[in-house]
């Protein structure tokens, strides 16, 4: 079972790295940590390098191989780009980007279209915004929901590779504080205790069966009130106290920054939406081999606590997608600092 607390800074289960916060005290603290303030900045990679797959080679042969990464329109779309883009270049591959394309099926219309070679997409909703698939008939199990997205897309002649380890998909969220005080950590520990609690969420959320009809119908579980709120404003309820409960994305940036529970989904309510990159067939095979051990090494890293970290550099610390995409690949290890 995932630890669902919110961690801070990165923390990579395939290979351990130096916390955020350690990063910056050695950026300060130039004298304790040893080096100029870039070196202190950068973390070891030999961990990475020792405990994952490694470090990404660059093969000469990959440059005769031209792909054009795409993503849709959001801030972790576009760092996925960034950094699927970055990484295949690491390898040798000659690369070209067109970020930002859209929603899902704008995306989906360009890579039919040849204007991308690759996008990243969420099993869940090419399921259900492609292949017709009504969202509580999603596989809950996300293998069996990626292998699903797999046979439908290659019916189509387009090959999804095998997904990231993180989803970006609703949870139930709280603060650090109400889960010590309710002795919360599944949601079904909110049963006898939902009556006295506020549950926040997008103002959809009353009919989706991922969100406050699925608590209502799978849990049991009846709340004081339903406070709907702006997608933005989701965790700022929280924190203020205007809610109890929230119903946020498992990639938000605020969970680690502001320290919040995501409370185990015990039942298996919430499908899963772990991200998958979609190319056509024929690209792939003229890719070669090493595309899909690139890709392997560029996404074992891509945590639910790595994700909310990327996000959070990007909308909440003000940094450019491309620039957090290359620390993620550096102090990760799989490329070198430059």
């Amino acid at each position: 079972m995932r630890q669902r607390a919110a961690r801070p800074g990165f923390s990579v289960t395939a290979a351990p790295m130096r916390p955020l916060l350690l990063v910056l005290v050695c950026a300060v603290l130039v004298a304790a940590c040893g080096g100029n303030g870039d070196d202190a900045a950068t973390p070891d990679p030999t961990p990475a390098q020792s405990q994952s797959g490694g470090k990404i080679q660059r093969d000469p042969a990959n440059a005769k191989v031209e792909l054009t990464i795409g993503s849709k329109n959001f801030t972790e779309q576009n760092v996925l780009g960034e950094i699927y883009a970055q990484g295949l270049e690491a390898a040798g591959y000659t690369i070209k980007k067109h970020l930002d394309l859209g929603d899902q099926d704008m995306a989906l219309a360009a890579l039919k279209a040849d204007r991308v070679s690759a996008y990243p997409e969420y099993t869940g909703t090419a399921l259900i915004a492609f292949f017709d698939k009504r969202a509580d008939d999603v596989p809950k199990d996300p293998q069996q929901a990626y292998e699903e997205v797999k046979r439908n897309f290659a019916a189509e002649g387009m090959v999804a590779f095998p997904p990231t380890p993180f989803t970006s998909s609703n949870e139930v969220a709280v603060t650090g504080a109400t889960a010590d005080r309710l002795g919360l950590k599944n949601i079904s520990d909110l049963a006898g205790k939902a009556k006295k609690l506020v549950l926040a969420g997008a103002p959809e959320c009353r009919e989706r069966l991922d969100c406050l009809a699925g608590l209502e119908q799978v849990y049991g579980l009846s709340f004081k009130t339903f406070l709907p709120v702006k997608v933005g404003r989701r965790h700022q309820v929280l924190s203020s106290g205007r809610a109890d409960v929230s119903i946020v994305f498992t990639t938000d940036p605020q969970i680690q920054r502001e320290q919040e529970v995501l409370l185990e989904d015990d039942r298996g309510m919430f499908p899963p939406y772990n991200s998958t990159l979609v190319m056509k067939q024929a690209t792939a095979d003229a890719a070669g081999p090493d595309l899909p051990r690139t890709l392997e090494l560029i996404q074992e890293q891509l945590t639910d606590e790595n994700m909310q970290e990327l996000n959070a550099r990007v909308d909440l610390d003000k940094k450019d997608p491309a620039e957090v995409a290359k620390e993620y690949l550096t102090e990760t290890g799989l490329i070198a600092a430059r």
